[in-house]
């Protein structure tokens, strides 16, 4: 399953999961994303409660298709040899699927190559057991990678300078490699234990010519949100997008739910309002939202209905993301704003009633249960009826789980996204008020108002009204502020390492 990060899972390992019975794991070392590309029912046995030579014999034997999931390559530093000898004795066919080993994973999330056009050679040595003979490894244009050295760092820098490596040799050491919690220490071998006390485990030292290139080849520590935590609070079928774009960032991005989306309680407006738009009542249809779009969306699925029912309508949408879900049904909106992406915006653009042009001048407005009168009484003003119909309901959510709630008012995380006014009420009204350590990035001058409203510091603020220029704004805000450490020669920091208490990166 390779060495941390789950897009390291190879194209062959991820068809063998999706069609696995029984998938056996050490569940404390995989990642949750890992075991979500099996499929609904499977079978999952934690080789912690279990030896798993009995847990895969046993799935075999019951005829189950059995994936026995390693971290890295289940070819280096693991039991595969001894499990897969098991199997064959038992008369159980199996195969190996080769993974992504930490020995060439981990240095090139560091940003460190292992072989370069002078560095050919390279050697592998697990020092776990102890007992190695460093006059083996003193060859000094070979570079070394070095595995469980996590308690024995000391013994590894005497041992290489004993065998004739230069004190001044490179070294580096990375722990958590290719997590968002990787840490890496560019030194010598001199001053390698110094300088790497409090790293954790797992770690791994790579010594030779080759780590002097990681300050220019580093890419994945340099990450803008590098390791921050980010609070999503959206429902979760909108946080999707976004949480993959804050992981582009190096961001961990942790979803909590702040609003249910619900039917109306009476669904005699929308039935109506559908069957406007197939008799020709309407000029306009107006979509403020995705969930407006998915609303409506439905209701033609229930009438067996398509997006050839817009024909002869003209259809708005309030921003890109709307726009995005109205082409994705097959609509191209025929309006949005220019500037702001807001009702404001639209209504900057959106043309007076003209009799003369305008053969109906009725406007649809599906929308949620709470929106505010901005856009239905600028169209009335510009000369159209409008009928404003409630096409879902949005409710608060339920409280997240209790360590949440403490993370968000202990300052936990790094940053919180509020993409609306209501994400701002709704948190805090679950949750509670973000620590004062944490960054607030909010998607437009209305929500920046509220969280204000709230005793909030707004940090960020999005140049348009959209989700992916939210994360945008926040990664430029984290890159200036990873600079100026930089610059300053301050430690790197979290947000979240600021506040009192809270345990430091080196």
């Amino acid at each position: 399953m390779g060495p941390g990060d789950p897009g390291l899972l190879t194209l062959r390992a991820a068809d063998e999961l999706s069609r696995a019975d029984t998938v056996v794991v050490n569940q404390a070392r995989c990642h949750p994303d890992l075991l979500a590309r099996c499929r609904d029912g499977v079978e999952i046995l934690d080789t912690a409660e279990d030896d798993p030579v009995r847990l895969v014999a046993g799935a075999a034997e019951a005829g189950r298709r059995v994936v026995r999931l390693f971290a890295g390559d289940p070819g280096v530093s693991c039991d595969s040899a001894r499990e897969a000898a098991a199997c064959t004795r038992a008369g159980i066919p199996f195969e190996f699927v080769p993974g992504v080993s930490s020995i060439t994973a981990v240095p090139g999330y560091a940003g460190i190559p292992l072989t370069d056009a002078r560095t050919r050679e390279i050697r592998v040595i697990d020092v776990a057991e102890g007992g190695v003979d460093w006059e083996r490894f003193s060859v000094p244009d070979a570079t070394l990678v070095i595995l469980g050295a996590e308690s024995s760092v000391a013994d590894v820098a005497k041992g290489l300078m004993a065998a004739g490596r230069p004190d001044s040799t490179p070294v580096a050491m990375t722990s958590m490699g290719t997590t968002t919690e990787q840490e890496t220490v560019v030194t010598t071998l001199n001053r390698l234990v110094a300088e790497t006390k409090g790293m954790e485990a797992p770690a791994m030292i790579i010594v030779g010519d080759v780590v002097t290139r990681q300050a220019e080849l580093s890419w994945f520590e340099t990450k803008p949100l590098f390791g921050w935590r980010v609070l999503v609070p959206r429902t979760k079928e909108q946080a999707a997008s976004l949480s993959e774009q804050l992981h582009s960032y190096g961001a961990v991005p942790e979803e909590v739910p702040t609003i249910s989306v619900e039917p109306p309680r009476t669904p005699q407006q929308m039935d109506r309002a559908v069957k406007g738009l197939v008799t020709g009542r309407y000029e306009w249809v107006v979509f403020t939202s995705t969930n407006a779009v998915r609303a409506i969306r439905e209701k033609f699925i229930e009438y067996g209905l398509d997006a050839r029912a817009f024909a002869g309508l003209k259809v708005a949408a309030v921003g890109e993301q709307t726009a995005a879900a109205l082409v994705e049904f097959g609509v191209h909106p025929d309006l949005l704003p220019t500037g702001q992406e807001s009702s404001e915006g639209l209504l900057e653009v959106w043309p007076p009633y003209d009799p003369d042009l305008d053969p109906i001048n009725r406007v649809l407005l599906p929308r949620a249960d709470i929106a505010t009168d901005t856009l239905l009484a600028g169209l009335t003003e510009l000369g159209w009826e409008c009928d404003d119909v409630t096409a879902y309901r949005t409710v608060r959510a339920a409280p997240p789980p209790q360590p949440i709630r403490e993370a968000i008012k202990g300052g936990g995380f790094d940053a919180v996204l509020f993409t609306s006014s209501s994400t701002v009420r709704n948190l805090i009204g679950i949750a509670g008020k973000p620590h004062n350590v944490t960054v607030i990035a909010v998607i437009g001058p209305q929500t920046a108002k509220t969280a204000q409203e709230y005793g909030l510091r707004v940090d960020v603020m999005a140049e348009k009204a959209s989700v992916a220029a939210l994360a945008e704004a926040l990664a430029e805000f984290g890159a200036r502020r990873r600079a100026a450490q930089v610059e300053a020669g301050d430690p790197l920091r979290k947000p979240s390492q600021m506040r009192r208490g809270a345990r430091r990166r080196r």
